[in-house]
């Protein structure tokens, strides 16, 4: 399969060829990872639903229709991981910071061992295979994903936090929770004492024997340990604000379709957007993940200006919020209204630009889609509990 092009008509041409398969068959095939190129059995929409140029709504609604509740669920269920990690995160905040604060520490004294396996040179063949695919494609198949941060962990007794960080800057789809806690739950830290072990045999058998005999690998896992609590912080609903004369749409990297939210129907004074460069530099984005994004966030912004007819305005890399700045004071704006991103890096981002527009004057009202008000705060504990409880909810769904 070519390369994700980074626009919501290309998303939207994906979802509709994927959506035949997204029943019977990929429960059956989902599992498989059949090498570079041969992904086509998964949906391969994760980049796209990572910045809502598509979103898990529409996806989940889209696969309802075509094949139902029952043989649609195993595919509903694997879009609604993306629901449940993002949800988790915002309620226990203190994981990202703690996660930040360990990789500035470890960056500081490279372990033995960090080079090879980033270069795919650790001799485990399936290991360095995956290592490369991802520097080259942007993209790994997420059982392998799970395969990979088990040997980074339990065989190569690598920090997790340096395998998450180096997922994080090259996948076009890296999300801060989705990654975060999946590398925390192969570790034995989102479900204490669990840990995921990479065994031969389920390798050789999912890979279609591409990989086998696969020898070296660590015959247990011990869960690790961290003394840090991490308390649950309850949510508050969002919503849309009221949007009165003088207000502007600042486009965020985490909701580049703002043209299908409640915002829509509101009349607004001017669009802007843009991918900050210091987003890009502080977590060491790879060169193709920042071209995704800033032309992710160029279509979004095209789209917007079309939809509400006024000017759009790009936001330079390398001046941001001064740019930011600079164009609500062009438009008269005395509002400027922006997505309320979950935790993470756009998260830390928004923050510090709403304190950049306050300051001079300019109020900054924020917003969250239904779907985000509704289903995080159901992200409490475990997954399949979080599924039962919103699953009665879901667009096609009925209450029992």
């Amino acid at each position: 399969m070519s390369k994700p092009i980074p626009t919501r008509n290309a998303a939207i041409e994906r979802l509709e060829s994927f959506l035949p398969t997204a029943g019977r068959d990929y429960r059956k095939l989902r599992n498989h990872d059949l090498g570079p190129g041969r992904h086509g059995h998964v949906s391969r929409l994760s980049p796209w639903i990572r910045r809502r140029l598509l979103t898990e709504e529409e996806v989940v609604r889209e696969a309802v229709a075509c094949h139902g509740p029952s043989r649609s669920e195993k595919f509903v269920q694997e879009v609604l991981w993306r629901t449940y990690w993002k949800g988790w995160l915002e309620q226990r905040p203190s994981v990202w910071q703690v996660y930040q604060e360990d990789l500035r520490a470890l960056r500081t004294r490279a372990p033995v061992g960090l080079d090879a396996a980033v270069a795919g040179r650790t001799g485990i063949e399936p290991f360095d295979a995956w290592a490369r695919e991802l520097a080259e494609t942007g993209y790994v198949h997420n059982h392998a994903r799970m395969w990979f941060a088990s040997i980074w962990i339990f065989t190569l007794g690598l920090p997790w936090q340096l395998g998450a960080d180096f997922f994080f800057r090259h996948l076009l789809d890296g999300d801060p929770a989705s990654n975060t806690l999946s590398w925390r739950w192969v570790a034995g830290l989102h479900t204490r004492g669990k840990t995921y072990l990479a065994r031969p045999d389920n390798i050789a058998r999912y890979t279609a024997g591409r990989f086998a005999p696969v020898t070296g690998l660590a015959r247990q896992g011990e869960a690790l340990t961290e003394t840090q609590g991490h308390p649950r912080v309850p949510l508050a609903a969002v919503g849309v604000p009221e949007v009165a004369e003088g207000t502007g749409l600042l486009i965020t990297g985490e909701e580049l379709a703002p043209e299908t939210t409640a915002l829509g129907s509101h009349r607004l004074a001017a669009v802007a957007a843009g991918f900050p460069g210091r987003l890009a530099a502080d977590h060491g984005l790879a060169e193709p993940v920042v071209s995704f994004s800033t032309d992710a966030a160029r279509d979004a912004l095209a789209r917007a200006a079309s939809h509400w007819s006024v000017a759009d305005t790009w936001l330079e890399a390398g001046s941001y919020c001064a740019d930011a700045l600079k164009w609500a004071r062009t438009h008269g704006l005395n509002r400027v209204v922006m997505h309320k991103p979950a935790v993470g890096p756009w998260q830390d981002c928004t923050l510090a630009l709403a304190e950049t527009l306050s300051a001079a004057g300019i109020r900054v009202a924020w917003f969250r889609r239904p779907w985000d008000d509704e289903f995080y705060p159901a992200a409490r504990a475990g997954y399949f509990g979080f599924f039962k409880a919103v699953a009665p909810r879901l667009p096609g769904r009925s209450p029992n």
